[in-house]
Formats: C-alpha cells, structure tokens, sequence
C-alpha cells in the first residue's frame, strides 16, 4: 500500500512538472464579416515577429500552434476589408474574434471579370463557376498542351471528339453543341466561325490566371452566340515580383511539350511573355494501322505590354500567333505520302489586342478595347482538299459607375466576321456585321437580396435585329446558405461551321442561305442552392444544387439536300431544342484533405424528331469524384469519371464507362516535379466497338465517336520556378 501511495505522489509531482514546463500554446481565432455575421473563409491571422500564423477555414476558425509564452502583436486580415491589429498576451488569453469591416471599392479575393460588374464575388447575382489557382496547376499538369482538360471535368461541360483523324475537340454545356458557347479570352471574343475549328486544341493554359464558367444565356453580356453560356479566360498580369516558369513535359504516347511564361514590371512598364511547343508523334494503341493521335505540330507565341501613364490608368498591347499542323490517318501513308488515307490540318492564327482603361473618378471608369484576329486553315483529304481564311473584328467601349448600393454599366460594341473559301466553285463566303448597345444594372435591395438586371439591343446586316433582356436576383442569409435564380435571352447567327458539318470535313456541305434561313433564338433559366456547414471542428461540407432549363427556337439542321443530291444543306427546325437537367457538386475538407462529388443529369431532347427525340452522343447520366491531399510538400489526387450511356446515331445505343486518374506531385522551392497517370484502366471506344472500317477498296468509315480513342496515357514533367514557387497556395473550384 506504501509503495502504492508513493508511486501516485511521484505520478502527480511528474504531471505538475510537465504543466509547469509547458512553454507553447495554441491560439484559437474567429474571423466575420462586420457587416452580415458571415464567417470569413481564407483570412489570414499571423504574428509576425514569430513568423506563426493560420488560415480560417469554412467557418472563419483558424488554430495558431505552438506560440511561447509573452505579447505579441497578432493582425488578421481578408482582401477587401480593412485588416485588423491587437495585442495579444499569452497565455492570459488563447480565443480571439475578429469583425472585419469590408472596404468599399475593394475586389473580393476572387476577382470576376466576366459579369462586368466591379462587385465582389459573394455579393454578384449571377452564377459563375470558377477555376483557379491550385487545381488550375494540376489541371496543366494533366494537359499542358491545351484547355480540353480544363473544361472537361467540370460538372456538366462534355468535350465531344469530332474528329479520330484530328483529334478535335468541341465544347458541349449542358448538352447544346458547342457553337452555343461562346469562348472568351481577357473578355475578348476568342474563336467564332471558321475559327472556331481546332480551337480548343490550341489554347495552351500555362498563362491563365483563371477560367470563369457562366452556364446557361449570357447574351445580353457579350453578344451573340453565348446561349448555352460563355467560358472567359483570364491571363495572368505582370507584378512587382517577376515570374518565369519553364515546363517540360513527356508522355509515353510519343508526344512532349515545352512551355515558357515570364513577367515583370517596373514602375510605368510590364511585359508578360508566353511560348509553348508541342510534338506529337502519330499514336495507335488499337494496332489497327490508323492513327488515334494525329502527328502534330505546334508553336504558339503571346507577348503583351503593358503601360501604366498614373495610378488610374492601365494601357496594353498584345499579340498571339500560332501554328498547327496535324496528321493522322492511315499509319503507312501519314510519312510516305502513299495513297491510303489521313486527313492533314494545317491552320494559322494571328490576332492583336489593345486596351485602355481608367478610372474617371473613386466611383466610375471608362473602358476602350479592340482585337483584330486573322484565321487560316487547310484541310486535307484524299478527296478534298478545302481552305479558307476568316478575319475578325471586335471593338468595345464601355463606362462603369457605381454608389454604395448600386453598380452601372453601359456600353457599345462592333463585331465583324469575313470567311474567304479559296475555292474556284461552290463558294461558301460569309460576311457579317453586328453592332450592339447593352446597359447592365446590379442593385442592394436589402441586406440580404441583391438584383442584376441587364438589356442589349443587336442589330445585324442581314438577320435583323436582338432585343435581349436578362434578370438575376440573389438571396443570401446572415449564415451560410445562397440562392440564384436568372435567366435570359440569346441569338445566333447561321454558319457553315457545326459539329455535323466538321464530321463530314466540310465536303459537299452547302452555303447559307440568307434568304431561307433566320436567326436561331433562345430563351433559359437556372436556379441554385448553396449552403455550407462544419460537421467537425475539422470537418466542413458544403453543397451546390442547380436546376436549369434552355429552350432553343430556329436550331440549325444539316441534312441531305432536295434539290442537289449527294449534298448537305442547312435549313431551320421545325421546333424546339430543349435542355434541362440538374448539377450537384459537394465538398469535404478535412485537414490536408479534399473530397470533391458531382453529379450531372442532362436531358437534352430534339423536339422536331420523329420517334425518340433524345439528343444523340449525349450521356444523361455523369457523375465525378475527386479526392486530394495537399500540403507545402506534395500535392496527390486521385479521380474517377463516369459517363453513362448515349444515344448513337444509328438508334442503337452506345456502353458506360469509367475513368479514373492518379496526380502526384512534389513541391520545391524551386518548381514541381509531377508524373500524371490518366484514364489508368485504359478505357477507349476500340475495347467497344471499333473506330474506324475499311471496306474492301481500302476506304475508312470513321464511326462516331462516343468515347476516348487514346486510352492510358501516362505523362511525367518539370516546372521550374527561378524567381521561387508561388503556387504552394491559391484557389480551387469554386461555384457561386
């Protein structure tokens, strides 16, 4: 019983001594908005003299670990409110609250371009989906080469492959074919047209800072042409702190790319210079002699400058030229020039952008810009041989001013558009002109509900005039729930260049004609549900739901000609094409920790058909999972895709499938190195069905394409950072 009494008196003594002994505690912080009690995600809290600090996360907490004993000046702080300073005194007290007040005039940590508006990102009616910062680089890591990747594992978006020969690529949102959605590069139309062929093939990403995805009408925004909804890039722009970043990548399906981005400024001047190559050798995993990656070859080149006259005053100039020549086809023929088949793209792009902006006065700007984009393209076949070149003008001004409750935009543009075919008959030319005026209005009609109401007016040379209204109304509650409910009108002008028509190389495909045709027209809505909640301490949720609905008047048809056989001609559906469907995303974090769900239905029906109007190679059913783990050394995620089944064109219906994909990356101080595992089981469309059939005269007839065609393609890299790696932090998928 002594030796009991003894050991419980030494036990005691030994955990008094440790408590005495403890020299660190952990500091408990809580940061809100001043203005709406909402919990601040992403505030930074540090005490500087010890180099300590936190991040809070979805419910504005954050943990500052291991912090001596004594006083220390500890500062929170967000972008756009005003940064907070106290002194705190440890360990007398470890819990501190923070009541940040929002700046007017100050942008939001995540800057929107794409609505126009200078509001901040949770305070803007109109739904927009981001992507930036950290999957922005494991997105490039994936696909260096160009944005397919981007784009195609978001919720809702389909790349559809047009082309085994070409490897092209057109974008789908929501099920509407990819002339509906309009592509948009620092807020200048990119490609449209003509030039609208191969072009997500030939965005490389290196030098975007983010992507904005608005879904659904967004015509009274940017004009024509953006009824299924607009994706606007934003590049990166030079600071005080210079960047270069140097990639090199290869893959074991005989391709490598080389990237370079530099910028820097200094007082009055900046300059941001972006180069990417890329090779690619002709690729057959199937063994069945044609190709299902075309050789390729391309340069790109994208200097701008910029110059800064005052405080108030941005002006820059830039230029963009690129190169692309592809092959594929019959494996002998593509190098020997034997006569078997391959199709040969060889395209041309040159454009310039010139902006001026400044700001009037604390509340208003004025904003002048104008881009002049030059296209050329050859497409070669055994049978055909087509080319033309299309040139582009786009020239916009526009004032913004606002007051504590109210932000204004009004604005005026002129878009041209010429297509030149070099062909001696049957030429397809197209000229067009369109001027249009819009006004866009974003009001607080209380704390808690915001309306964005906005009008253009289109007039067009030969398809009459636009009148193009559009509302959105926001609610947010003083916790962590929003809602959106918009909608809108859009229009789009006729042109050869469609999905069908690329399909069939542009062969036999007639001209439009104006006198028969009109203009297609839409009419949309969507609404949205978000809310976010911790289930832990350490644990956070957070779900996004939207319901949407696009109604399409007029839809260009192509089908065989009546009054010239063996050839296609456009004509105007005799009723509507119709899009609904639902989106759901969902969020965990724990820790280092993510865990990304999404799920899309699309139901898109061809109301003018006969029998089963289900849009074909459009699966209803697609869902996603995304798991990551990231900290200052590694970042590693691991994805699945499925897609479900789709309707063919032959009535008969196409299998599921399923993706999946590993990322491991390794941060230094110095760059990443990364090695990238995609579509790991090796899933494509040759496992199902085949791709392509020779007939007994050694002709091909390529199959529609319902899956991928390359199958795993496993690609390792480096980026090298000189000036230090800055992409330790950043954002990540963001829906609001």
């Amino acid at each position: 019983m002594k030796k009991l009494i003894l050991c419980s008196v030494l036990l005691l003594c030994y955990a008094f001594a440790k408590a005495q002994s403890k020299t660190t505690y952990d500091i408990n912080i809580t940061v809100v908005s001043e203005e709406d009690n909402e919990p601040l995600l992403g505030a930074n809290a540090i005490i500087t003299t010890l180099k300590k600090g936190a991040m809070s996360d979805i419910n504005g907490k954050g943990i500052i670990k291991d912090v001596p004993a004594g006083t220390y000046e500890l500062t929170v702080s967000y972008v756009g409110h005003e940064s907070k300073t106290i002194t705190a005194v440890i360990p007398d007290q470890l819990n501190y609250n923070f009541n940040l007040h929002e700046v007017e005039g100050e942008l939001d940590e995540i800057v929107i371009q794409s609505t126009r508006s200078s509001r901040t990102f949770k305070r803007t009616p109109t739904r927009i989906e981001l992507i930036g910062g950290e999957e922005l680089v494991e997105k490039t890591a994936m696909n260096s080469t160009n944005i397919a990747m981007m784009l195609r594992e978001s919720t809702g978006i389909q790349m559809q492959q047009t082309s085994q020969s070409s490897a092209n690529q057109s974008i789908r949102i929501q099920g509407l074919d990819g002339r509906y959605t309009q592509l948009l590069k620092d807020g200048f139309p990119l490609y449209g047209g003509f030039a609208g062929g191969l072009s997500i093939m030939q965005i490389p990403p290196l030098d975007i800072a983010q992507f904005e995805i608005i879904k659904g009408s967004s015509s009274t925004l940017y004009g024509g042409g953006a009824i299924a909804g607009l994706v606007n890039m934003q590049s990166k722009r030079p600071e005080e702190e210079k960047e270069l970043d140097l990639m090199l990548v290869g893959t074991q399906a005989l391709g490598i790319t080389g990237n370079i981005f530099y910028s820097a400024r200094k007082e009055k001047w900046g300059v941001t210079l972006y180069g990417s190559a890329n090779s690619q050798k002709e690729y057959d995993p199937d063994g069945d002699n044609f190709s299902n990656l075309p050789q390729a070859r391309t340069v790109s080149l994208n200097p701008k400058v910029f110059y800064y006259p005052s405080d108030k005053t941005t002006v820059w100039l830039g230029l963009n030229g690129t190169y692309d020549q592809r092959k594929g086809g019959n494996l002998d023929a593509i190098n020997d020039e034997s006569n078997a088949y391959t199709e040969e793209n060889i395209s041309r792009r040159f454009s310039t952008q010139a902006v001026w902006e400044t700001n009037l006065t604390d509340h208003s700007s004025f904003q002048f810009k104008n881009s002049i984009a030059y296209f050329n393209r050859e497409l070669l076949i055994p049978s055909m041989d087509f080319k033309g070149s299309q040139v582009n003008t786009f020239t916009e001004a526009n004032y913004k001013t606002n007051t504590d409750k109210t932000d204004w935009i009004f604005g005026g543009n002129l878009y041209t558009s010429d297509f030149d075919e070099d062909a001696v008959i049957n030429q397809r030319d197209q000229k067009d002109l369109t001027a249009g005026l819009f006004v866009n209005n974003v009001t607080d009609l209380s704390d808690n509900w915001i309306l964005e109401t906005g009008l253009r007016t289109d007039f067009t040379t030969d398809w009459g005039s636009f009148i193009l209204p559009r509302a959105s109304i926001l609610f947010k509650s003083d916790g962590r729930f929003t809602s959106r409910l918009g909608g809108g009108l859009g229009y789009k002008i006729p042109d050869i260049f469609t999905e069908d028509a690329e399909r069939l190389n542009f062969q036999n495909v007639l001209a439009i004609d104006k006198n028969e045709l009109v203009a297609e027209t839409s009419y949309g809505m969507n609404l949205d549900f978000d809310y976010g909640f911790a289930i832990t301490d350490q644990i956070n949720f957070s779900i996004n739901q939207l319901f949407y609905l696009t109604a399409i008047d007029n839809g260009l048809l192509l089908n065989s000609s009546t009054t010239s056989p063996g050839s296609f001609e456009y004509s105007n559906a005799s009723d509507l094409t119709l899009s609904r469907g639902a989106e759901t995303n969902i969020k965990f974090t724990y820790k280092d920790f993510k865990w990304f769900l999404n799920y899309a239905l699309i139901d898109t029906q061809l109301n003018y058909l006969d029998g089963n109007p289900e849009k074909p190679l459009t699966a209803k059913h697609n869902a996603g999972s995304v798991i990551m783990y990231e900290n200052e050394k590694w970042r590693i995620g691991y994805e699945t895709y499925y897609t479900g089944k789709q309707l063919l064109f032959d009535g008969t219906e196409s299998r599921d499938y399923l993706l999946m994909g590993l990322l491991v990356m390794k941060n230094f101080d110095w760059g990443n190195l990364y090695m990238n595992f995609e579509n790991l089981t090796d899933r494509r469309q040759s496992r199902y069905s085949p791709t392509v059939t020779i007939d007994a005269g050694g002709a091909p007839t390529f199959n529609e394409i319902y899956a991928p065609t390359d199958g795993f393609i496993f690609s390792a890299g480096v980026i090298w950072k000189p000036f230090g790696n800055k992409s330790h932090h950043g954002h990540g998928h963001h829906d609001d």
